[in-house]
This record gives structure tokens, sequence and C-alpha cells, in this order.
């Protein structure tokens, strides 16, 4: 077998659904493009300030639509694509809706688009990170958080197999913890004061654990063991990380304001919880790992297990840190500094992202029986995870040498200094990184299914 999945000759697909999919991760892979490009653009005018000069290019504008258009664009779409295809499949029947899944397909990408142009005239709700876009833009997004959470329920409520797997857990409880953070995040007397420091910490730490986590969590339950061939290590494992994950997750987001006026007690609150996020990352990490363990040979032949791999380890290490950064002794170090940026990025990036192109890699040959050239698939890979590893390196060692600075009582132009090295060393793994995606752009449309959507039939499925 060659270095990239071997397509599917026999299995049977439903070519609405899986027209579906494949809408959903263009789409995606279209704002990956876009977002890290204006992500690569506020890289380089952190060393080259001079650099396109333009206001609706100015640096304040273009890092909140960096963000939220690979969250919201890239990020969320591939991973309810991806989803549609997990609950077809463990439903054993078609979508209820495809007409439902492609108007919140529309409503986001209308979302997002309108999010860029308002963002770039500098139309904003202020300084709130992921919580950016005006309310109009909110409750258009929301619509289709609401829509596409309706269509999986409807679909799991008429599954033939009376079982609910564990992906379906994790995928409904993202919809559900979204539609509550969204609600939360938005609310009017939420906007102002002390509260909306409590409220855009929950928000802000709860929309990558309580959304982007559960459902790319949801996806490798599925995917991981269809590429190898053989069952998860343990299902026991799988509703111990969904039912901590909930418990310990939403009350960690005031570790980000540790030292400000909130209540000490919040802080040493999140604190605690932190810590007690290493039980629900650990048993989804190990049970990824448990279930590799034997197969190694199958690895080193399978880029698509690579990247779930890397996206497993970039998942325990990430939260590990994150717990240790949340202690008083290492955050008066860490925090607000570029240390939280590298930090973020091996999450979002190395963990998500990671698991997401894992997955793609090694469920879409299944479903169009057409391979993505294998040497393409390599450089994507190897210059993912080289220019991940320059970019979190090089900016986590920026924000060291920010935070110690500040805490000698330096000037803060001297923390400016000491960091500017770095920045450039982020631009270079962040170009890496965007090559990498054009890369998977050409990869994802090798894969696309065009005559198995013209002709395809649903028949059995294997669950």
């Amino acid at each position: 077998m060659s270095l990239s999945e071997q397509p599917s000759k026999s299995a049977g697909y439903d070519p609405k659904t899986i027209g579906v999919v494949y809408a959903y991760v263009a789409a995606a892979t279209f704002w990956l493009l876009v977002g890290t490009g204006y992500g690569l653009l506020a890289s380089i005018k952190l060393h080259w300030p001079d650099f396109l000069v333009l206001e609706w290019l100015s640096f304040g504008r273009i890092r909140p639509i960096h963000t939220n258009t690979v969250l919201f664009g890239w990020t969320s779409l591939a991973l309810v694509g991806l989803s549609y295809f997990v609950v077809y499949r463990t439903a054993e029947r078609p979508l209820w809706s495809t007409s439902l899944a492609h108007i919140g397909l529309w409503l986001w990408n209308i979302a997002i688009f309108a999010g860029i142009l308002s963002l770039s005239k500098g139309l904003t709700t202020g300084p709130q990170e992921y919580r950016e876009w005006i309310w109009p833009i909110a409750v258009l997004y929301g619509a289709g958080v609401v829509v596409n959470g309706f269509n999986y329920y409807k679909t799991l409520a008429a599954r033939k197999n009376p079982e609910i797997y564990i992906s379906n857990w994790y995928i409904l409880g993202a919809f559900c913890w979204l539609t509550i953070l969204y609600t939360i995040g938005y609310l009017p007397f939420f906007q102002e004061g002390l509260e909306n420091i409590v409220i855009q910490g929950y928000y802000m730490h709860s929309v990558v654990g309580m959304w982007f986590t559960p459902l790319v969590l949801g996806v490798t339950y599925w995917a991981l063991p269809r590429v190898l061939g053989k069952p998860i290590y343990s299902y026991a494992l799988g509703v111990l990380g969904f039912w901590t994950n909930m418990l310990f997750y939403t009350l960690i987001g005031a570790h980000h304001f540790i030292f400000s006026p909130t209540p000490w007690w919040l802080q040493t609150t999140a604190i605690l919880f932190s810590v007690g996020m290493m039980v629900p990352v650990w048993s989804g990490a190990g049970n990824f790992f448990m279930t590799v363990r034997g197969s190694w040979h199958k690895v080193r032949r399978s880029y698509a297990l690579m990247f779930i791999l890397v996206g497993a380890w970039g998942y325990a290490l990430a939260s590990t840190q994150g717990a240790v950064e949340a202690f008083r002794t290492a955050n008066i170090y860490w925090h607000f500094t570029n240390y939280t940026v590298g930090h973020s990025h091996l999450a979002v990036y190395g963990f998500v992202a990671f698991l997401i192109w894992g997955a793609v890699y090694g469920l879409f040959p299944r479903i169009s029986g057409r391979a993505a050239n294998p040497t393409f698939v390599g450089l994507h890979f190897w210059l993912a995870f080289v220019g991940a590893c320059i970019y979190v390196t090089s900016i986590s060692i920026a924000g060291m040498l920010q935070g110690s600075s500040w805490v000698a009582g330096e000037s803060f132009i001297s923390s400016i200094d000491a960091a500017k090295p770095m920045w450039l060393w982020r631009s270079i793994g962040g170009a890496m990184m965007v090559v990498s995606h054009i890369l998977f752009a050409i990869n994802l449309w090798s894969m696309w299914p065009k005559e198995r959507i013209a002709s395809a039939t649903l028949s059995k499925v294997e669950v």
C-alpha cells in the first residue's frame, strides 16, 4: 500500500449526503486559505510594520479577521462536514434533510463573509477575542448552528441501530453547548464592566473546549478505528472523557484573567478545574494511543494515521500546557504575552487541524474511490508539521522573553526588543503552514467523488 489511503471500490454511499460532506469541507478549505493568508500578513506586520500600509489591512483589523475566519470558517465547517458523515454512517440512513444542511452552510458562509467585511471596516464589538463580530452577524451564524444541530438530531432520532455510538455523544453535545455559549456570549447585559471580563474568559475558552474539542473527538472516535481496521480501545474511556469534559471545562475560563479584578475565588476555581481537565484529556488521548498500540506498522505506511497521531499528541500537550499555565506562578510570566498565542496555535492547529486532516485523508478515498497523490500528502504533512513546530517554538520563546522582561521591571520597549527576533521565525513557520494548506486544497480536489456523487446509490453500511 502507498503512503496515502487506498480508495475503496465496494462501499455504497448516498450521493446527496456525500455531496453535503464535500460541500462543507470544500468551503472550509477556502476559508482556511483566506484565514491563514490574513494570519501570515499579520505575522509579517509584526517585524515589517510598513508592509501594505492600508487602513483596512492594519494589524488591529486583520488579526480578528484571521482568528474568526480560521475558527468559524475553516475549523467549524470542516468538523461539521465530517460530523455529517459520521452521523450518516452510524445512523445507517441518509441525512434527515440535505436541504437543511445546505441552508446551514449558506448561513455560515454569508456570516463569515460579512464578518470579514465588517472587521475590515472597523465594525466590531471591541477587544473581545472570538466575539468581535457585531450581533447581526452573530445571529446569522447562530441560526446556522441551530439548523445543523436540528438536522443532526433528527437524523439520529431515526437511526436504525438502537445504540448511540460514542461519536454522536460528542457531536450532539457540541451543538447543545455552542447554542448555550453563543447565547450567553452575546446577551446585552454581559457586554460591559466586570461581567464582560468574566463572560469573555468563559466564552473564549469554552468555544475551544465545548465546541471544537467535542466535535473533533467525535470525528476521531469514528475515523481512527476505520483507518486502522480495529475497534476503539475502550468505549468506557470515551464516556468518561465526555462527562468529565462537560464537568471541568465550563469553569476554567477565568484562568485567562489571573491577577485581574475578578474575584480571587473565581480565579482559584478556574485553576483547580484546569488541573481536573487532565482527566478527559488523557482519557481521550490515551484511548487513541492504546487503539494504535500494536499497529505501528500501519502508521508507518499511512499519512492519515500520522496526522491523527500528531493531533492526539497535540491534544495531550496543549491541554497539559494550559493546565500548567493556569497556575499563578507560571501565569505571571506567560500570560498576556506571545506565549499564549503559541499555546492557542498548538491547540487549534496542532490538535484540531491535524485531526481534521487525518480524518479527511483516511475517509475520503473510501468515499470517492480516488486517492490523493502520496507525494503531495507527504509534503502537506511535513510542511504543516515543521512549520507549526517553528511557529509554536519561536512564539513561545518570544512570550517567555516578554514575561521575564516584565517581571524584571524593564521598560515595555525592552520586552519588544527581546521578542522581535522570534517574530521573523514566526513568519517563516507561518509561510510553510500556508503552503501546506495550498497542497491540502489540491489534494482535496484530487479526491473529489465526481462519478460517485453522480451515480452512487445507498447500500447497507458497516458500523
